[in-house]
């Protein structure tokens, strides 16, 4: 069978576990990006099977799970959540995060850039927006066979240290970083609140935007429950882990 580009493809080599699409095809290897997995990835032609719906039913059933809802009593009250600055290096994912915002009633920025550009670009960003939140992300890999090297591992650690730069507080700017296999603990050492990836393993497009949503919906004086947040994510704390944070938000009355 010929695969096309734009394509929604599996892996037979992989159980067929991730839906890809189709981005280039070049001496007969067919080039991958994961539809809802931070992921780029290879395979060839024999490796690839036809994505038809209804094959993988739990993705549909993670969205359904993590579909925001924004129920905040306002007979009395009025709300102010956290701003969100989300910089991420993938254009197709980052627009998925801020239809995700948006449905959570949220205000969002929203930048597509390099990753290796992020970290001259992220202080700029900070002062221009000043947001509660700030998310750096997009493509990452880690290298087994390459003694332990990361793909864009480096550029989110230099982007993180910059933003502490900018804010110190930890709870003054909470800072959301990494990608797919990212090195957790270099991530956190340099001053993010959370990351991933502590089991160097995949993370969902929508993993970083679940985080940040949290964050921004939570009073200011009440301290997020880390355990609990990470269980909605998509691989729970394999994929993200993170520190004891306060929320946002600030409530007000009268509305």
């Amino acid at each position: 069978m010929d695969f096309e580009i734009g394509d929604l493809v599996t892996r037979n080599s992989h159980n067929n576990d991730l839906i890809f699409i189709i981005t280039d095809v070049i001496d007969d290897i067919y080039y991958l990006k994961g539809v809802n997995i931070r992921l780029i990835a290879d395979a060839e032609k024999e490796d690839l099977k036809l994505y038809e719906d209804g094959d993988i039913e739990e993705e549909q059933e993670f969205l359904d799970r993590i579909k925001p809802t924004n129920d905040l009593d306002r007979s009395d009250y009025f709300y102010l959540p956290g701003k969100i600055l989300h910089i991420d290096g993938d254009k197709e994912y980052l627009d998925r995060c801020l239809k995700y915002y948006e449905e959570a009633n949220i205000w969002a920025m929203g930048i597509n850039e390099t990753e290796e550009n992020i970290p001259f670009k992220i202080r700029e960003l900070l002062e221009e927006y000043r947001p509660n939140i700030v998310i750096i992300t997009g493509h990452d890999a880690y290298y087994k066979n390459r003694n332990g090297e990361y793909k864009n591992s480096d550029n989110f650690v230099n982007a993180v240290k910059e933003a502490r730069k900018y804010e110190k507080e930890h709870d003054k700017l909470i800072i959301i970083a990494g990608a797919c296999q990212s090195n957790y603990e270099e991530l956190i050492r340099a001053g993010a609140n959370f990351a991933s990836s502590p089991k160097r393993i995949n993370i969902h497009a929508l993993d970083p935007a679940i985080i940040a949503t949290k964050i921004s919906l939570t009073d200011v004086n009440k301290e997020i429950d880390v355990k609990a947040i990470l269980k909605e994510t998509k691989y729970g704390e394999s994929g993200i882990g993170g520190i004891i944070t306060k929320g946002t938000m600030y409530v007000g009355y009268p509305r």
